[in-house]
């Protein structure tokens, strides 16, 4: 099967993605990317743009596909109306990494619903849909629900059942073999590591997780603090705090540019904490699970369909909690094993063979 994707945000996770995908699956994959940044430009235009390179590169003249790919970035809509002719009636399949009814805006930012419309209309013009999580899905026909109900005598009558048909739950395929080989070079007797491995963005809530380890701090209960995860030119201000206040705490602080140094870090961990206000999916947190942290994420979002209710903590005892998960420590390695090994590629590439198929 020939497969032609259409990615015009490249970077972080939909890259990683990709990668797991053109590894594990026995077809023969065409890219064609965009770089992973100016995301409001890419959703509006990269259609007419994908579109205008299939028709005039001579690379792609006359070139035949069994399946276009697309992520929940493009407007399959217009593309649809915009590609070539022969291309026109290969099936269009769309993965949703995140929808644009839920995704956080940034704080000072008004929510532009046309983004969220876009999605509607790439869900409703594509062949098969798949959604990263149940609650990326239910997020999105819940919004729109709440932006159709305001629409004025127009309707769109049975969208719901038409999308839910053709929608599959898939799970992105997580590569664990860098986990894996990490040496167990932890010490013994010391106190617990927390890990924090997020986007330093203020959707993450990172004010509660700091603001509980002050307390912590306070009331001279020992830690070590792992903290990874990317971030960007405008962060919240308790990172700042965070590391002058917590200094004799930090073990690490800060984003791990190469992927064999955030693998060791992971496992030196001993408890990976969440405290998001939003998340789709959750793979920091399985990563860091797979080196042996306990995992302690809030009751909600899509933490559900990973976790056991053990694991989670409802709002207002995640104090409480986190003391809890740091005297039961860190999981035995054939628990991380157990709690992960689903979300691996190994396990998950026959049902994208089926979706694909």
């Amino acid at each position: 099967m020939n497969i032609l994707v259409l990615e015009p945000y490249y970077g972080g996770s939909h890259k990683a993605f990709l990668a797991g995908l053109i590894h594990h699956l026995p077809y023969a994959f065409d890219l064609l990317t965009l770089p992973a940044h100016s995301w409001k430009w890419r959703m509006r235009l990269a259609a007419p743009h994908f579109a205008q390179v299939l028709a005039g590169d001579p690379l792609y003249a006359g070139k035949t596909f069994d399946r276009i790919l697309c992520s929940s970035l493009i407007d399959v809509a217009a593309l649809r109306g915009l590609l070539p002719s022969h291309l026109r009636t290969v099936p269009l399949l769309t993965y949703f990494h995140e929808n644009q009814f839920a995704y956080p805006v940034q704080v000072s930012e008004a929510r532009d619903v046309h983004f969220g419309l876009t999605n509607l209309t790439t869900a409703l013009a594509s062949d098969s849909l798949a959604f990263n999580s149940q609650y990326n899905l239910d997020s999105f026909l819940s919004g729109c629900q709440e932006l159709l109900a305001k629409m004025p005598d127009m309707s769109l009558a049975g969208y719901k059942e038409a999308i839910r048909a053709k929608a599959t739950i898939l799970h992105p395929g997580l590569d664990f073999r860098g986990i894996d080989s990490c040496p167990d070079k932890r010490q013994t007797g010391r106190p617990p590591v927390l890990v924090w491995n997020h986007r330093w963005e203020h959707d993450k809530n990172p004010e509660l997780f700091f603001n509980t380890l002050y307390g912590l701090a306070g009331q001279g209960v020992p830690f070590g603090l792992i903290v990874l995860g990317e971030s960007f030119k405008s962060q919240p201000p308790v990172f700042v705090q965070a590391a002058q206040r917590l200094a004799e705490h930090i073990v690490h602080f800060g984003y791990a540019e190469d992927r064999q140094e955030y693998c060791r870090l992971l496992c030196q961990g001993d408890i990976v904490v969440s405290t998001a206000n939003h998340e789709f999916y959750g793979m920091a947190v399985l990563e860091a699970v797979r080196g042996g942290c306990r995992p302690l994420v809030p009751d909600r979002l899509s933490y559900r369909e990973l976790f056991a209710p053990e694991f989670r903590y409802h709002d207002g005892e995640f104090a409480q909690r986190l003391l809890t998960a740091m005297e039961a420590g860190r999981l035995a390695a054939d628990e991380a094993q157990t709690l992960t090994s689903r979300f691996s590629w190994s396990e998950l590439a026959s049902s994208y063979q089926q979706w694909f198929e």
